[in-house]
């Protein structure tokens, strides 16, 4: 297992404030035990939590022509018809996943293709899971068309404890399955939109992993 380039400011910021905390600590309370205890037991538990956030863990991906893999790692909370009124303006198939704060949050292109389309919003900070946080959150909307001619809509969406949002790609690049397309700090979201009559491989409440889980499968 390796970290992810996204994590490097973070983790040095937190050595320097476990640094400077245990520092302060040990020169003016050296005589009071159990506080310098917990302060250790404290930044020992944060320096763990910042490096398994960033974590970029060894892994075999899925791929296949026709399917759709899983962006992102965490639980599918979405599985719906819905209206996408940004860029098809019309009916699609909605497959949701709420990332939590202790998932993995690298997100990875669903299919392989040409990006159609790529806008970033600046926007609110609601929990994830609130519905209207897919058009009232900061988010970026990408659309690849698969060389089939199917284009798929994947939306990064911020949640109440993320607030950035990085991304890797552009209008015009051509996109591989599986590879990186952004990253999403502390808690998050990512909405895939498919043509209605895709064929869902996924259920509600379903536990999956960004690069493994095969989402749905393009007529």
């Amino acid at each position: 297992m390796t970290i992810h380039k996204e994590g490097y400011t973070t983790i040095a910021l937190s050595i320097l404030f476990i640094f400077v905390i245990n520092a302060i600590v040990d020169y003016k309370y050296h005589d009071i035990t159990w506080l310098r205890w917990f302060i250790y037991i404290f930044s020992a538990a944060l320096f763990i939590i910042v490096l398994q956030f960033f974590r970029n863990p060894s892994r075999s991906f899925s791929s296949g022509e026709n399917l759709v893999i899983c962006p992102a790692d965490g639980k599918v909370v979405v599985i719906e018809e819905t209206e996408e009124g940004e860029y098809f303006k019309d009916k699609r198939l909605q497959v949701s996943i709420f990332m939590s704060p202790v998932n993995v949050h690298i997100n990875r292109n669903p299919i392989s293709g040409v990006v159609k389309f790529f806008k970033y919003h600046p926007g609110k900070y609601l929990a994830a899971w609130n519905p209207k946080s897919s058009t009232e959150n900061e988010r970026t909307t990408t659309v690849v068309e698969h060389k089939n001619g199917t284009p798929v809509l994947f939306r990064q969406i911020a949640g109440a404890l993320a607030r950035r949002i990085v991304w890797y790609v552009k209008e015009g690049d051509q996109v591989v399955q599986t590879e990186q397309f952004g990253f999403i700090k502390f808690g998050s979201r990512v909405d895939v939109f498919l043509p209605v009559g895709t064929k869902v491989n996924v259920e509600l409440n379903q536990v999956v992993k960004g690069g493994i889980t095969t989402l749905a499968t393009l007529s």
